[in-house]
């Protein structure tokens, strides 16, 4: 399961065997774009220049970017590496670009002895967004990736009914209730099943950075992993100012968010179109095997950036009349739907959403 584009239900990864173009998260960081190179993204975080420090990194074989505001340069230099060492470590678990990475062997062998805890708690993370959402949500949808991937990226497959073909995998494949996740061993329940955590791991690797610096003393940090999550407020001591992206107008901002100490995901379709038209894309319904399309995109606020990303995914899928029920467990959590017809509508706390 796109700023995030994520959905499907979260984001797939790429073919197992494949490495295909990285599925960049539309977030992004400007207004410091001297300093730390702008990324094509769904949101843009504007702020002060000052004593800037960025890098930037994979994660999960995407484009990353860390902005942290400190006098010190010596004390930047030792942070970011400690930073690109967890990368590292995250990116051998989580990884489907990294054939030896514990979700890459899983997928491979359909098994999985002596998992990591960080795999175990996203795994687990990730059924309970699959129960909140009715099975909007699920972590298994990487055989309808490998299916539309093949189809329409690869030439490998290009003689079925494409429609019939991800209904009949959703159907046979797909189900998180299949995968096993035990203190000592993660399972498939059938050949041929597979996992993705792109979409709720990359806003775990998010979370983990963040938090790594912010425990290190800095009191402001953008990391944006895939997902952002912001550590304190803006260097000029207001709230970050984060637009969101115009789905349909990727180099226009719809709307602006005043955001500070808090996670933010995006969820849409637009991220990754398998072809021109849009309406073949990455977020996929587990329970059809189609591309999820009752909205354009939903931004979704949230203590965490992985709560955020999983509750985006969630009401992307399963649609907006779904929203309240799935964002109930978290009453911090917000959502900005922008509508097929190019309407940006704010979730409120009766349950309704309202136009902005």
């Amino acid at each position: 399961m796109p700023m995030s584009s994520s959905p499907v239900k979260m984001r797939s990864g790429a073919p197992r065997d494949t490495a295909l173009p990285s599925r960049r998260g539309f977030l992004k960081i400007a207004g410091v774009a001297a300093t730390v190179p702008a990324l094509a993204a769904s949101v843009r975080a504007f702020a002060p220049r000052g004593r800037l420090h960025g890098c930037q990194l994979d994660v999960m074989g995407a484009l990353a970017e860390i902005a942290l505001w400190c006098d010190d340069p010596a004390v930047v230099d030792r942070a970011i590496r400690e930073v690109r060492a967890e990368i590292d470590r995250l990116n051998g678990i989580f990884s489907l670009f990294d054939r030896d990475s514990e979700i890459s062997r899983l997928n491979r062998d359909g098994y999985l002895d002596n998992p990591s805890w960080e795999m175990r708690d996203v795994l687990t993370a990730g059924r309970r967004f699959s129960e909140l959402s009715d099975g909007a949500f699920d972590i298994s949808v990487q055989p309808l990736w490998d299916l539309y991937a093949a189809h329409f990226w690869t030439s490998a497959d290009t003689s079925r009914n494409i429609d019939s073909a991800a209904r009949q995998v959703a159907e046979q494949l797909v189900d998180y209730r299949l995968v096993e996740i035990g203190p000592r061993r993660v399972a498939l329940g059938r050949r041929g099943m597979g996992v993705t955590l792109n979409s709720i791991g990359q806003g775990f690797v998010a979370d983990r950075v963040a938090d790594m610096l912010g425990e290190r003393g800095f009191a402001h940090v953008y990391a944006d992993l895939g997902e952002i999550r912001l550590i304190g407020d803006n260097p000029d001591g207001g709230p970050w100012r984060i637009g969101l992206r115009d789905p349909k107008d990727p180099a226009r901002h719809g709307r602006v968010l005043d955001l500070e100490d808090i996670g933010l995901a995006v969820s849409g379709g637009y991220g990754t179109p398998f072809e021109q038209t849009g309406r073949y894309n990455h977020i996929f319904d587990p329970r059809t095997g189609l591309s999820a399309d009752k909205m354009a995109a939903i931004a979704v606020t949230a203590p965490g950036a992985m709560i955020a990303n999983g509750l985006a995914t969630s009401i992307y899928v399963a649609g907006r009349e779904h929203a309240k029920k799935i964002l109930a467990p978290y009453p911090g959590a917000r959502a900005i739907i922008t509508t097929s017809d190019d309407e940006w509508l704010a979730f409120r706390d009766d349950g309704s959403f309202a136009a902005m």
